[in-house]
C-alpha cells in the first residue's frame, strides 16, 4: 500500500496486537504500501545488543542506504540499477519530510533524484529498456508534502491526491497518465512493457485498474468492496499478485465506506490474491487473518514472497515484527526467510533471479529509520 506501502508511514506508535486486528498509535504518511509501514517495527535495538541469525537463503547481505527512511528499491529491468523513494537528499544530509524518487547503482553508489521535488512522492518502477521512470505524485494537487493525518486510535491513511507520471531517468519529459480527482497510485509494469496496473479511487471504492503504457484504455480489474493494491505482474506478464481487505460485515462496510468518504481507510488485516492479467480468475493465496503484503513473484511464477506479521504469536503485547515469507501460489509450502531485524519488507529478484533487494529496519541506529539491502539469492 504502499500499502502503503506503497513503505515508511511511521512515528510513535503503542500496540494492541490481536490475531484480526492491529490497533496503533501513529502520524501515517505515504507510500506505495497503503497501510503497512517500517513504522510498524519496534524500536531499533543498540548496535551492542543486535544479534544476526543466519538466514539460509541470503548470502553476502549488503547495505546500500544508512539515514533516513528508504523503501520500495525495484531493479532495472536491465539489472544494473535501483529505483527507490527516500527521504535523503543525495548529499547524504538534507532530510525530507515526504518521499521522492531516486535511482542508485546496485553498490549504493551514483545516488540521483529523478522526482520533481515538489509535493509527495511513492510507488516508483522502471519501464521496459530502463530509460524512463514511473512514480506517483501529489505536486499537481499541491507543491508541499501532504499533510499528515492527526493519530487515533486505529491505523489510518490519507488517500491524497496522487497522480500517475512518466519520467526519463535524467529527470526531464515529465508526462502525466492520470488526471483523475483522488488517489491514483501503487503502480507497477508488466515485463511484457505493454499494460500498468495500478490502484485507483476513480469510481468510489479502492480497485485495481490496469491502462496502456502511455496512460490510455482504462480498466477496471476488482469490484469487491474494500481495498485491492500493491499489485506486481507475473514473469510472463498473464497474471498479478496483489494484496486486499475487503470488509465482510455491513457494520465493517459502513465503516469503510465512511472512511473512504473522507479520503481514509483503516483496513484491519491484507490477504494476498492472484488473478488473471484481464481481471478473471481471482484465487485467495493467504488466508490467516494477518497482515500480509508487498507480494511478489518468483522467477519461476508459482511461487510468491510477500511480507507478514504471521510469525509474531497472536498474543504478543507489544509491536509485531513483519518478515519476508515465501509461500505456493496455492497457498502450500510456507516458509520464513528473513529472521533479522523487526521489519522486513517490498521484495524484488533480479531479473536474472539471482539477487533479491529488500528494506529493512536491521542495523537502524535512531527510530523510525529504514534501508534498503541487496544479497545473493541461495534456492
Amino acid at each position: 500500500m504502499t500499502q502503503s506501502y506503497r513503505g515508511g508511514r511511521e512515528k510513535n506508535m503503542t500496540w494492541k496486537f490481536r490475531t484480526n486486528n492491529l490497533t496503533t498509535w501513529m502520524a501515517p504518511t505515504i507510500v506505495c504500501v497503503l497501510m503497512l509501514s517500517p513504522g510498524w517495527a519496534a524500536e531499533p535495538k543498540t548496535k551492542s545488543t543486535q544479534k544476526s541469525k543466519p538466514e539460509p537463503h541470503l548470502a553476502n547481505i549488503q547495505q546500500l542506504t544508512f539515514s533516513g527512511k528508504n523503501a520500495e528499491a525495484y531493479f532495472s529491468p536491465d539489472g544494473y540499477k535501483l529505483v527507490y523513494q527516500s527521504t535523503l537528499e543525495p548529499d547524504g544530509k538534507t532530510l525530507r519530510s515526504c518521499y521522492q524518487i531516486y535511482t542508485m547503482n546496485l553498490d549504493g553508489s551514483n545516488v540521483r533524484r529523478v522526482s520533481t521535488g515538489l509535493g509527495g512522492t511513492t510507488c516508483g518502477y522502471f519501464f521496459p529498456g530502463s530509460r524512463r521512470l514511473l512514480f506517483s505524485s501529489t505536486h499537481f494537487a499541491d507543491l508541499n508534502c501532504p499533510p499528515k493525518l492527526p493519530r487515533t486510535e486505529r491505523y489510518r491513511w490519507a488517500l491524497d491526491n496522487y497522480d500517475i507520471f512518466s519520467m526519463n531517468v535524467a529527470g526531464t519529459d515529465l508526462q502525466r497518465l492520470t488526471s483523475s480527482p483522488g488517489y491514483d497510485a501503487e503502480a507497477t509494469i508488466a515485463p511484457s512493457g505493454r499494460t500498468v496496473v495500478f490502484t485507483s479511487i476513480r469510481d468510489g471504492d479502492l480497485d485495481l485498474y490496469s491502462m496502456d503504457i502511455d496512460g490510455q484504455n482504462f480498466k477496471r480489474l476488482t469490484e469487491e468492496v474494500g481495498y485491492d493494491g500493491g499489485a506486481f505482474y507475473s514473469p510472463d506478464s498473464k497474471r498479478i499478485v496483489y494484496r486486499a481487505h475487503h470488509p465482510k460485515t455491513e457494520e465493517e462496510v459502513q465503516a469503510y465506506r465512511e472512511l473512504l468518504a473522507q479520503n481514509q481507510v483503516e483496513p484491519s488485516n491484507l490477504e494476498i490474491f492472484i488473478m488473471n492479467a484481464d481481471g478473471s480468475h481471482k484465487i485467495q493465496v493467504t488466508d490467516n487473518g494477518r497482515s500480509n503484503f508487498a507480494p511478489y513473484f518468483f522467477p519461476d511464477g508459482k511461487r510468491i514472497m510477500y511480507s507478514s506479521n504471521l510469525s509474531t504469536p497472536p498474543d504478543h503485547q507489544g509491536r509485531p515484527s513483519f518478515h519476508l515469507h515465501v509461500i505456493g501460489e496455492d497457498g502450500s509450502k510456507s516458509e520464513q526467510i528473513t529472521l533479522n531485524g523487526n521489519f522486513n519488507s517490498f521484495p524484488m529478484f533480479s531479473p536474472d533471479g539471482k539477487q533479491l533487494v529488500w528494506s529493512s529496519d536491521r542495523n537502524a541506529t535512531t527510530k523510525g529509520e529504514f534501508n534498503i539491502f541487496i544479497a545473493d539469492w541461495v534456492p
